[in-house]
């Protein structure tokens, strides 16, 4: 499967069935398939593509908008402050599919809640386009309300897509390569419009086209999903009426206490430090995470097999985490990077700079199913490797993505910094990036489904997305070490994200054999 935030997917076994059979509690939908699935799928696919396309179309384009000179539109902040600012963006969207989640099963259902979502996205792109006539106070605004729809739509239209396939199996894996390839279109798309818009006619024009492309998603979803999915999501998962009103009371509560946090950042009587707020997150987040683990092993009544399998999950949360605090350097230091340090002259003309963020998405469509295939028949042959051991490849492919750029990097300092590199340079590292997500994120997620005790199922696909958010949090904290200003920074930051890659897949290595002779009396299909 894949990571919530962009698709990577994992090709469907040989044999699955095409035949299109509409579930039970289909009622009023059509019979019609979309290449041989539910009808429904198309609905799901073009939704989520167009709020992909909004994401991947603001998120780069969010650190170039707030570094730039006020005289050139933008808000002339330092590169720290905008870094960490895109990292606990992307951390809160993650997070808020916590309570996402929680919304949709027990009170809103997962339809309202999509279609709210999407709403709030909308309106977080057009307030963030608006911040540039008006104030930063409507930017953070854009930022907050794009992250409480985010929240809202991603995890539960995914819900919706396993929910079309109550059989599950292999044809549920296939509905879901297809629903991912949606996303990995979207994000393949998005920087190439909102980078030519956003950098070379306006910044509104960039963020707005994002916010289109989510009312476009909208209206696909409006039109389409009553015809196409019947009454798949419309009730929730607690019919209990008081249940609905603590829950729509608590969010309540917590709308109003997000509501005062902002109106007060906005007058003064709260100043918000960006690198802090990151820094402390982190701290929340690692914390939170060893508590919990700690709760599971002393009052989680877990089994000594369910134990086992929990040591191996904590040490997948552990080396996730590392991974994403280097890929998640995409839209900060490797961002700032192609702005400020590459020649990007094609044939006379220069492109802009988040078309180099279109590489990873280009990368994974290519080669996620080499990967399938090369999973596929290692296993036939007896010789799959554990998942212990796809991550310690995963970090180490990642570590060569960044010494790459430590040679791009010596080479700008070797010109005083007047010296543009070829991009080559940053597409070979996102080459080797896009392996190692390739190696690691859809063997992560699979593992957690299938390692979790069954009544902590949901918590464990939680303690991925902190993974997720964790690793964005210290991407935004280190991303602002691009700097012409600081050129020794640079190398310096490259050269640690590869060591700390490097010595994370040596460790994970040396654990592949304790592991296997730990979990050897545990079921093959739950390692």
């Amino acid at each position: 499967m894949a990571r919530d935030s962009k698709g990577v997917f994992e090709q469907p076994s040989a044999g699955a069935v095409t035949a299109d059979v509409p579930p039970p509690g289909f009622a009023g939908a059509s019979k019609r398939t979309f290449f041989g699935h539910p009808v429904g799928l198309s609905t799901l696919f073009f939704t989520e593509m167009w709020e992909r396309f909004s994401f991947y179309g603001i998120r780069p384009l969010l650190v170039l908008f707030m570094t730039a000179a006020l005289a050139s539109g933008g808000f002339g902040m330092d590169r720290a402050t905008a870094s960490s600012i895109v990292g606990i963006y992307a951390a809160s969207v993650y997070l808020a599919s916590l309570p996402g989640g929680w919304i949709a099963d027990r009170w809103l259902g997962l339809r309202r809640s999509i279609w709210y979502g999407g709403v709030l996205i909308a309106l977080g792109h057009l307030s963030i386009a608006l911040s540039i006539v008006f104030a930063q106070s409507a930017f953070y605004i854009g930022l907050v309300l794009i992250v409480m729809g985010t929240g809202l739509l991603k995890p539960n239209i995914s819900a919706i897509v396993g929910d079309l396939y109550p059989e599950g199996g292999s044809r549920r894996d296939a509905g879901f390569s297809i629903f991912y390839m949606g996303i990995n279109f979207g994000a393949l798309v998005a920087p190439l419009i909102t980078g030519i818009l956003g950098e070379r006619v306006g910044w509104s024009l960039g963020f707005g086209a994002a916010g289109l492309g989510m009312v476009v998603g909208l209206i696909t979803y409006r039109l389409r999903g009553d015809k196409t999915l019947g009454d798949i999501g419309v009730s929730p998962g607690s019919a209990d009426p008081a249940e609905h009103r603590r829950v729509k009371l608590s969010v309540m509560i917590g709308v109003a206490l997000i509501a005062l946090l902002v109106l007060l950042t906005m007058t003064g009587l709260i100043h918000i430090n960006a690198v802090s707020l990151a820094t402390k997150m982190t701290y929340v987040i690692v914390g939170s995470a060893l508590l919990y683990f700690i709760y599971l092993f002393v009052g989680g009544g877990l089994t000594s097999e369910e134990k086992k399998r929990v040591v191996v999950i904590i040490l997948l949360f552990f080396f996730a985490a590392i991974f994403w605090s280097a890929f998640e350097q995409a839209p900060t230091s490797l961002n700032l990077f192609a702005r400020d340090f590459t020649n990007r002259v094609v044939f006379g003309w220069e492109m802009p700079t988040l078309w180099l963020q279109a590489a990873n998405s280009v990368f994974v469509i290519a080669l996620a199913p080499v990967f399938a295939a090369i999973w596929i028949a290692l296993g036939k042959r007896g010789r799959a490797p554990s998942s212990i051991a796809k991550f310690a490849w995963g970090l180490f492919f990642a570590g060569v993505g960044f010494v790459v750029m430590v040679f791009a990097a010596n080479i700008v300092i070797a010109g005083g910094g007047n010296v543009l590199v070829s991009p080559w340079w940053l597409v070979w590292s996102y080459f080797f990036q896009s392996v190692g997500e390739l190696s690691l994120s859809p063997v992560g997620l699979s593992s957690m489904t299938k390692l979790a005790p069954i009544k902590f199922k949901g918590q464990m696909m939680g303690i991925w997305f902190m993974a997720s958010a964790l690793g964005n949090l210290v991407a935004g904290i280190v991303g602002g070490s691009v700097d012409p200003e600081k050129l020794p920074q640079m190398p310096i930051l490259f050269r640690q994200t590869s060591m700390f890659l490097f010595v994370a897949a040596v460790v994970c290595g040396l654990l592949v054999i304790p592991v296997r002779r730990m979990m050897r009396d545990v079921p093959a299909g739950n390692r």
